[in-house]
């Protein structure tokens, strides 16, 4: 995946800048690194990058911003890093365009693999059948199981994991469920999708009390996480 994948990383601190340039080149990415939001553009421009990790605050505007710009022509996955921890950023940044969120300080293996899910999903082509730990979802036919149990979904229990399947590790906020599955009318209805969820981890899950696939971020939204990954 990493051959001749390129990397536009965005950071006005130097350290973190040349860390994640050194890493990326050390897994062999193509890296492209900017600081400010408008060298950020311009460098996705002139090289348009097959991923972006984007600082959320910069000296001359903020990441939520360059997402929406980029957003305009590019599909490129989108990770947000910052040490801004205020929910409503963090929704901002993912409604602006954002993939994911990693908060700083970070480990760079959970970044590292952040990035290597944001670029498998990005790719066009998907087989017909995800497999996630345990958990299988057979999109032609329909068909879920468990360690190779048939789990019996209702329609929209099927809709809402193959969802947060096909976005394995991404960060999916609750408005953005909400629209996807049920509808724009269904935008602000968090309570409800908090049912949906607890209806899937009692089917999925080993233990429904503290689920390994299906992983709360509080008051932003859900991921699906292979257990242990």
């Amino acid at each position: 995946m990493s051959a001749g994948t390129r990397v536009l990383v965005v950071d006005d601190e130097p350290q973190i800048l040349r860390a994640l340039e050194i890493t990326l080149h050390r897994d062999g990415y193509d890296v492209d690194t900017a600081r400010t939001a408008s060298e950020a553009l311009a460098a996705a421009a002139a090289r348009p990058p097959d991923a972006v990790i984007l600082d959320l605050l910069l000296p001359d505007g903020r990441g939520t911003a360059v997402c929406r710009e980029l957003r305009e022509w590019s599909t490129a996955p989108i990770l947000v890093l910052s040490a801004v921890e205020d929910e409503a950023e963090k929704v901002a940044a993912l409604d602006a365009g954002a993939d994911d969120y990693v908060t700083k300080p970070f480990s760079v293996e959970e970044l590292l693999a952040r990035l290597r899910a944001a670029l498998r999903r990005s790719t066009p082509e998907r087989e017909p059948v995800i497999e996630i730990g345990d958990l299988r979802l057979d999109l032609q036919k329909r068909l879920v199981t468990v360690g190779g149990t048939p789990v019996s979904l209702t329609p929209t229990e099927y809709e809402l994991l193959r969802l947060l399947a096909e976005n394995e590790g991404r960060l999916l906020t609750h408005p953005m469920i909400l629209q996807r599955v049920w509808g724009p009318a269904y935008s602000r209805e968090s309570n409800y999708l908090h049912v949906y969820v607890s209806h899937l981890r009692r089917k999925i899950e080993p233990d429904p009390a503290r689920p390994s696939y299906i992983l709360t971020e509080p008051g932003v939204g859900y991921r699906l996480m292979k257990p242990g990954g």
